[in-house]
């Protein structure tokens, strides 16, 4: 299997914007077939990306199914201005967007926020979140406080599901097997998923839909040798044991039933069930010799993390009188996570439990609504809206302190009221300001405000102007932790405010057309400030004992430009992204921070190519991360600032989707191309590939993957 794929080489081509006219027909049922997306992300009703006041980024499901994508993870690596941080020790990646952590974007679902370690929406692993019933992903760059609430200020990526099918019984099932960088095997290596989904219209109003999908991926050993490895030669422990990257197996279910009459209601249910399994093996190997015997029992104290998470989401929406739009979401949802150790003999297989607790639990009820359309007028529209988030859970992390304080439950709720209004005067102006007041059970009420305008300028050029803010609420790390023994003293507080974000973004762009509208090329040029100020540190206290303390007392600025372009022609069609941006963090906890701007470059690329008559599609992804400089604290003086040096890399991937009598799908392709495990780490020395201890595990690898996929429609 892991040579079923050569490297497709990436190619750029370019055409005359100007064809030979042919008549109005062709060229309107061309152009038809070139409409912008239709988004929901902040939109009072769906409408189309070009009218929208706010600029939307729109990953269609076309890309999904070229990068053979089975969760978020798979996809964001490929988005500019965002990365896709993995930690392979944990068996988890969260993502960064302009260079500020996971806790900075907020991650919906059909516009609500996904309980995660810290809350709801924010800290989310995005290896957990399955993409198998995705309609699209709509991402909106900047503080969306008014629209979305706390912790959405950098951003915030929505999940659209699909609801509906055009066929009475949909039925899809799915196997994608994948090599983990050089490893496979049917039973024992690689990446092995199981899909299987079933749709069903039982009228022109109802419809329903079940899937199942196992993801199962049996770690990467790399130079390790896996759990029943030991030194057989003689009992010296080599640290060989293990794996560099550990093994997982995840299951989701999901559940939707739909309601649409067509005319003034619709509703749905939604449920998902998600159980992940990740294994940790220790290094440490103890032999046990027995003297008299001669011989050894090895043994090792190895580690499971379980997770679970329930989901359901109930959603109206409708006309109230056949003219006020509503639309009321509410969403319960609970996570589980459970820390179990265990001796682990290597002869015979046998566990001996050691330890075993809940450490990070998460429950909460979210409840959204929104009111439009006040007004029968097409140049002014009105928007209310509440937000109710109850949030009760344990403190983060492996809670390595005593049961008592392991167990405490902490409550955290935030009650807001919002509204807003767009308003059009004209053809060529519209603007929307919005409001929003947040109350919650543990701070001050937090204001939040925003403007967003849309100017239609000569020649169809457009200018979108987005400012706003958005709190970043302390999360339960950062208010709960208590972790005091003979060796830490590492605190919460309780007393924290939350972070305080904001945002100007810039967008001008322009739809270029052939005559015969057989080619569209768009560019659209992007220019950005954010920053958050009352920035939440861990902060030394004392020195004798050393004690840490989280408290508010950083900022951290960024600022860039970006140019997006667009190109398409008959069946050929190209993306090319660069952007650049500087970062400024001032570090008041040290008495010698650095506020100098550091900078930094990020391209990215995509090509697709279809085949009409061999219904054949060929792409390619690529992304390049330039180096990215960062002031941290020194390693033997926190009081000292010094500056680290993340080395450049780029990510390629590729496909081809080939299609059967319109029902068969197979997808056969590469993931990390250029074979991406390793960059530097440190104050610029060194190349890209070193593996040396001043280094960030990013990869595992070139691996190749075939998906085999059957619409069976009727």
């Amino acid at each position: 299997m892991k040579y079923l794929l050569p490297t497709l080489l990436l190619t750029l081509l370019t055409g005359s914007l100007y064809a030979q006219e042919t008549n109005e027909k062709k060229k309107d049922s061309l152009k038809q077939n070139q409409l912008e997306e239709v988004v929901l992300t902040g939109q009072y009703n769906p409408q189309s990306v070009n009218k929208s006041v706010f600029e939307v980024e729109v990953l269609t499901q076309e890309d999904i199914k070229l990068l053979a994508g089975n969760n978020l993870a798979d996809v964001l690596t490929q988005t500019l201005n965002m990365n896709v941080v993995p930690q392979a020790g944990e068996g988890r990646s969260g993502i960064e967007q302009f260079g500020f952590s996971s806790g900075y974007v907020k991650i919906l679902v059909d516009n609500i926020p996904i309980v995660g370690d810290e809350g709801f929406g924010n800290a989310i692993d995005v290896t957990q979140i399955n993409l198998d019933d995705i309609q699209q992903i709509e991402i909106i760059e900047g503080s969306m406080g008014v629209q979305y609430g706390a912790d959405a200020v950098t951003g915030v990526v929505n999940i659209i599901t699909k609801k509906s099918s055009d066929h009475r019984w949909q039925i899809t099932p799915y196997l994608q097997e994948e090599t983990v960088g050089s490893e496979y095997g049917w039973f024992d290596e690689g990446r092995h998923i199981q899909s299987l989904k079933i749709g069903h219209n039982f009228s022109n109003k109802w419809y329903a839909q079940a899937l199942y999908t196992r993801n199962d991926f049996k770690g990467f050993l790399n130079n390790l040798k896996g759990k029943d490895y030991y030194n057989q030669n003689e009992p010296v422990n080599d640290s060989l044991r293990g794996y560099e990257w550990l093994p997982k197996e995840q299951n989701t279910f999901k559940g939707l039933v739909n309601f649409n009459n067509q005319k003034h209601f619709r509703a749905f249910y939604k449920f998902e069930y998600f159980t992940e399994e990740t294994l940790g093996f220790a290094n440490l190997v103890r032999f046990n010799e027995n003297s008299a015997t001669q011989t050894v029992n090895p043994t090792a104290n190895d580690e499971i993390f379980r997770s679970e998470r329930f989901y359901h989401h109930l959603n109206v929406s409708g006309k109230i009188d056949r003219q006020v739009n509503y639309n009321i979401s509410a969403s319960y949802q609970e996570q589980l996570k459970n820390y179990e150790q265990f001796t682990y003999y290597l002869n015979t297989g046998e566990k001996e439990q050691l330890d075993k607790y809940d450490y990070n639990t998460r429950n909460g009820f979210f409840s959204r609504g929104t009111f439009s359309n006040f007004f029968n007028s097409k140049k002014a529209n009105f928007e209310i809206g509440y937000e109710t988030q109850l949030d009760e859970g344990t403190q983060s992390g492996l809670a390595l302190q005593d049961i008592s304080q392991r167990n405490k439950k902490n409550t955290y709720n935030t009650y807001s009221g919002f509204a807003s209004s767009e308003i059009k005067p004209n053809s060529t102006f519209s603007f929307r300001p919005g409001f929003r007041l947040m109350m919650s059970s543990r701070f001050n009420p937090e204001y939040v405000a925003s403007l967003s305008t849309k100017i239609n300028l000569p020649k169809n050029y457009q200018l979108r102007i987005i400012a706003g803010t958005a709190p970043k609420l302390p999360d339960f790390e950062q208010l709960f932790t208590y972790m005091v023994d003979s060796n830490h003293n590492v605190q919460g507080n309780e007393n924290l405010n939350p972070e305080n974000g904001k945002s100007v973004f810039l967008h001008l762009k322009k739809t270029f057309w052939s005559k015969d509208y057989e080619l569209k090329y768009r560019p659209k040029l992007s220019a950005w400030y954010l920053d958050v100020d009352d920035k939440i540190d861990l902060i030394v206290v004392s020195n004798s004992p050393l004690a840490y303390r989280y408290e508010n007392i950083d900022l951290h600025r960024t600022w860039g430009l970006s140019l997006r372009n667009n190109l398409s022609y008959k069946n050929f069609r190209t993306n090319l992204g660069i952007s650049f941006s500087g970062q400024s963090q001032i570090l008041n906890a040290s008495e010698n921070y650095n506020d100098d701007y550091l900078y930094s470059v990020q391209v990215n690329t995509n090509v697709s190519y279809t085949v009409d008559k061999w219904n054949t599609t060929f792409s390619g992804f690529f992304k390049y991360n330039g180096s990215t400089y960062q002031f941290v604290y020194d390693a033997e003086n926190q009081d000292e600032i010094s500056r680290s040096k993340l080395e450049g890399y780029g990510r390629l991937n590729t496909s081809i989707r080939k299609t059967f009598f319109d029902d068969f799908e197979v997808t056969l392709g590469a993931r990390n191309v250029l074979d991406i495990t390793r960059v530097n780490l440190s104050n610029g020395q060194g190349g890209t590939h070193s593996s040396g201890a001043q280094s960030q595990l990013l990869g595992y690898g070139r691996s190749y993957f075939l998906k085999l996929l059957y619409n069976l429609n009727f």
